[in-house]
């Protein structure tokens, strides 16, 4: 698209260029009138002397005809028949002269017409010459109407001569005035002519001054984009359709093991680096690119001449061009460190599933070769208080008191365990699941503790979700049996359990997810609460904020429940206050 300043120019260019046409024509209009105005004063000058002439015409015609009436001798004749011949001719001219449809046609017609009474005259006079009785008579009337003919034929040429003054002093004023007007106008016009043209220069000054800052920007930019391409090891390169012609920048080159500009860059040179495996399918990649305009990501080998070998990847796109000229812009980015990283990974994975595998193995050994000889030592205690009991002192039935309550806190801390390790390395199938199933289930597991502490828990109609149901089943369960176990004494727990819809970036928390919505489970009690500082050190593994003595549990249930929420890619948040209860906010995403 054109750019204000070109267009600016643009303007100026035909608004000068308009200026100057009209000069032009304002110029040749007036020279042209100037012209027509000199051609009507010369004509009238002309006019008025052919006017004089006929006038001293006939007065030579009048001298020849009287020299022959007093004399009779033919010689006075010559001057008279030349005087007709030229009046003649001083009408033709006239009447040349006249412009038609003018007053002075109406006058010319009378003044041929009384010159032509006035020959008319001569010859009836010459006519009377030879006649002796009627000539004196005859001859003084002719000679008299004669005269009276010449002053007619005068007044005549006199109008006429006047008729012209005026009009050629019409003519000299409008020449003067339009003499006049024309400096000012021309003065006027170049004045507008130069502001034009000096904006234009103004204008073009500046643009240039831009230019060469963009193309110093430019110079700069492209520097920095070889620089980068060097530190990022990529290149680019351009496929011009119409000339079927490559340009490669310096660091493809590089990228080959070659100098930049080493080779002309076509496609044939390029195959020669390819690798024999790779050609094949990079060449049907590039003739697809050919014809659909596109090349998508494709990953090649290239080899250097001295044998290394390294991964490339390309992609391109056609780019629509103002100049109406079809290129294609490629990238090639050297690939191998990512090739390298994703070997790398892939061992790693390897190590992790036989860690995994270890640790299948650890959980097999857990459940039942480390709790077999538990239960045994339970089993066998049990027997010795049951038979031996009367024979054991009194404080040998504090140690056995002791040992039973250990061993069953060693239970408890292997099954804690493997719980913990099953929410780590179990398959995490995820289905739609009526949560509020999931919450029965969790009370019936836990309706003894429910029943004994008379507890009351009170719930909203969970949505169904997609989740990993035995997972958040144990989250439920461990939620709802931390706040039985942590509640007063001698006052009935409350549980409160609701739910709501919440738009992500309204809650500081989660703001930044992927997920534009959540489900906010809350779960409050009446218990005795904690300090809020204590806030994230309750999710660690084996923490604990009170003595065993006061308190049962091994420390991991809510580390587990932190776990399940991580693997829903969710948030878990506690919220207490010492004597009055625990609040935790779980927030899990979906789609809307």
């Amino acid at each position: 698209m054109p750019t204000p300043s070109s267009r600016y120019l643009r303007t100026a260019f035909v608004a000068g260029l308009f200026v100057i046409l009209c000069i032009g024509g304002y110029t040749y209009q007036h020279i042209s009138e100037l012209s027509k105005a000199s051609e009507v004063v010369k004509d009238n000058y002309s006019l008025r002397s052919e006017l004089e002439l006929v006038i001293s015409n006939l007065k030579d015609a009048e001298i020849g005809h009287r020299g022959f009436l007093l004399t009779h001798d033919s010689l006075f004749l010559t001057p008279y028949e030349e005087s007709l011949q030229k009046i003649s001719n001083n009408l033709e001219k006239l009447d040349t002269l006249i412009v038609p449809n003018s007053e002075q046609v109406d006058k010319l017609k009378d003044l041929n017409s009384d010159i032509q009474k006035r020959f008319e005259n001569f010859s009836k006079s010459f006519a009377r010459v030879n006649d002796s009785e009627v000539l004196t008579k005859d001859l003084l009337y002719l000679l008299h109407e004669g005269e009276i003919q010449m002053d007619t034929i005068r007044s005549d040429i006199s109008e006429m001569l006047d008729l012209e003054q005026r009009l050629l002093v019409q003519n000299e004023e409008i020449s003067q005035g339009k003499i006049g007007l024309t400096p000012l106008l021309f003065y006027g016009l170049l004045i507008v002519t130069l502001v034009i043209l000096l904006l234009a220069y103004i204008k073009m000054t500046t643009d240039l001054k831009a230019l060469k800052e963009s193309n110093t920007e430019l110079e700069i930019f492209e520097k920095l984009t070889k620089q980068s391409e060097i530190v990022s090891n990529t290149s680019t390169w351009v496929w011009y359709i119409e000339e079927d012609e490559f340009e490669f920048s310096d660091n493809l080159y590089r990228l080959l093991g070659e100098e930049p500009q080493s080779f002309e860059p076509t496609l044939i040179n390029f195959y020669k680096f390819v690798h024999e495996e790779d050609l094949t399918n990079l060449g049907h990649r590039v003739n697809l690119m050919m014809k659909e305009g596109e090349l998508p990501f494709t990953s090649f080998r290239v080899v250097h001449k001295d044998g290394t070998i390294k991964h490339l990847k390309a992609y391109s796109k056609l780019m629509d061009e103002t100049d109406g000229e079809k290129k294609i812009f490629g990238v090639t980015v050297d690939a191998t460190n990512e090739v390298e990283n994703y070997r790398i990974i892939e061992q790693r994975n390897q190590e992790l599933e036989r860690t995994n595998k270890e640790l299948s193995a650890f959980n097999y050994v857990a459940s039942h070769d480390l709790q077999e000889p538990l239960r045994k030592i339970q089993t066998f205690m049990s027997r010795l208080e049951a038979k031996e009991k009367d024979r054991i002192s009194e404080s040998g039935q504090i140690y056995i008191q002791r040992m039973k309550s250990a061993s069953a806190r060693m239970r408890m801390l292997i099954e804690d365990l493997l719980q913990y390790s099953r929410t780590n390395t179990s398959e995490k199938e995820y289905l739609k699941t009526n949560m509020n199933l999931l919450l029965e289930h969790a009370k019936t597991e836990l309706i003894d503790s429910i029943e004994e502490k008379r507890a009351k828990i009170i719930c909203d109609d969970l949505p169904t979700m997609e989740v990993i149901s035995f997972q958040i089943q144990q989250l439920f369960i461990n939620i709802i049996s931390n706040s039985l176990k942590y509640s007063k004494e001698d006052v009935p727990p409350i549980i409160e359990i609701t739910h709501e819809e919440v738009l992500s970036r309204n809650v500081k928390q989660i703001q930044n997810s992927l997920y534009k919505y959540h489900h906010k489970i809350t779960f409050k009690d009446n218990g005795i609460g904690f300090e809020q500082p204590y806030a994230e050190k309750i999710f660690l593994l084996f923490n604990r904020l009170h003595g065993k003595s006061e308190y049962s549990g091994t420390g991991i249930g809510l580390a587990i429940c932190k776990k399940i929420v991580e693997n829903h890619k969710g948030v878990i948040i506690a919220e207490g206050e010492p004597n009055k209860g625990a609040t935790f906010i779980i927030y899990l995403p979906f789609l809307k």
